[in-house]
């Protein structure tokens, strides 16, 4: 999986005048949690919108101004409600022998037969759960539809999961090519046209 550095200053005082304080400076103040000790430090606000504003999910690396690096993943953040600014942000270390869970995007790959036959493809899930250690953290999920014929389902059991588990019952469909209206109303039609009686 990517990762995107994100260089922090570590925080000696973490009350509300403070993180106000480094708000208005456009710093966003931050939590590691994970380690003994929680670890509060800010950032620059610019420095999250390729970890934020994209689909994509990235490990992130925080380089500190000692030069200490600790790999962590996005937890939490909180946005302000009327201007959608950044206010806090929450972060998990990441140790190399420990299995993390996290949500990744679903990659679709192929052409269903079904889709060409008039059919509609339904994303039922856009991302899927996944368990693994840090290093084997897929970037998505890949899931081929190239034998979905109209009416298919895919569940979670037919996709490959090299070296990372993914956290969904087995009956979990996370795509389906449905019969589109149009297919549906000249099936009808030819149906119809086959039973009538022709006129001689």
């Amino acid at each position: 999986m990517k990762s995107i550095t994100i260089n922090g200053s570590k925080r000696e005082s973490v009350g509300k005048v403070s993180s106000k304080a480094l708000r208005n400076a456009g710093q966003v103040p931050c939590v590691l949690y994970g380690g003994d000790q929680p670890l509060h430090f800010s950032a620059d606000e610019p420095a999250f919108k390729s970890l934020i504003y994209t689909p994509d999910v990235h490990t992130v690396e925080i380089v500190l101004e000692d030069g200490k690096k600790q790999a962590a993943i996005l937890q939490d953040i909180q946005f302000h409600p009327i201007n959608d600014k950044i206010l806090h942000v929450d972060f998990y270390r990441l140790f190399e022998d420990k299995e993390i869970t996290l949500e990744v995007p679903v990659k679709i790959v192929g052409k269903a037969p079904g889709i060409l036959s008039g059919g509609t493809l339904v994303l039922n899930n856009r991302k899927l759960k996944v368990k693994s250690l840090p290093k084997n953290l897929p970037d998505y999920v890949e899931v081929n539809i190239n034998s979905l014929e109209m009416g298919n389902r895919l569940y979670v059991t037919e996709l490959k999961t090299d070296n990372f588990k993914i956290l969904h019952p087995d009956n979990t469909v996370v795509c389906q090519v449905k019969v589109s209206r149009a297919a549906l109303k000249a099936a009808q039609d030819a149906a119809k046209e086959a039973t009538s009686p022709k006129k001689k």
